[in-house]
């Protein structure tokens, strides 16, 4: 099984996408759209301070009839981290992921943040690793 840095190294966009707790959430909404993500990093002086997602717009902005043209992103990121660290193993990432019911995960290096994965990314890796698996054991099988 890989790590979460072996992840983060296999994955097409490496960058992290971010936005500070200053700006609109506007911005940030079309920030995600023109990268096709559902959430940015909330970097304050180079550290991570919150993540925002689309689910902190839709509950945050939208059912509280907030305006995203007038709101920061710090009034409505999740600032509550929760993370993994480079080393952790993707199956132990994907528990956190789904104990703590969340889509995205800042994965850090010490007090790092290094990058972001999804759990789509998480479950990509999954499924290669269970498929590299099964390859095995067939041509172990067949001798």
């Amino acid at each position: 099984m890989k790590t979460l840095q072996q992840i983060l190294n296999d994955k097409q966009h490496q960058e992290i996408i971010s936005i500070t707790p200053d700006e609109l959430v506007f911005d940030a909404l079309g920030i995600m759209a023109e990268k096709h993500i559902g959430a940015l990093a909330v970097m304050e002086g180079g550290k991570l301070v919150g993540i925002f997602s689309e689910r902190d717009y839709a509950r945050e902005v939208t059912l509280k009839g907030k305006s995203a043209k007038e709101c920061k992103i710090r009034d409505v990121m999740t600032s509550k981290l929760i993370y993994g660290q480079a080393s952790d193993l993707v199956d132990s990432a994907m528990n956190t992921m789904s104990n703590k019911r969340i889509r995205h995960l800042p994965v850090m290096d010490g007090d790092n943040m290094i990058g972001m994965l999804s759990i789509g990314d998480l479950v990509k890796a999954t499924i290669e690793y269970q498929e590299s698996l099964i390859q095995q054991l067939e041509s172990y099988i067949r001798g």
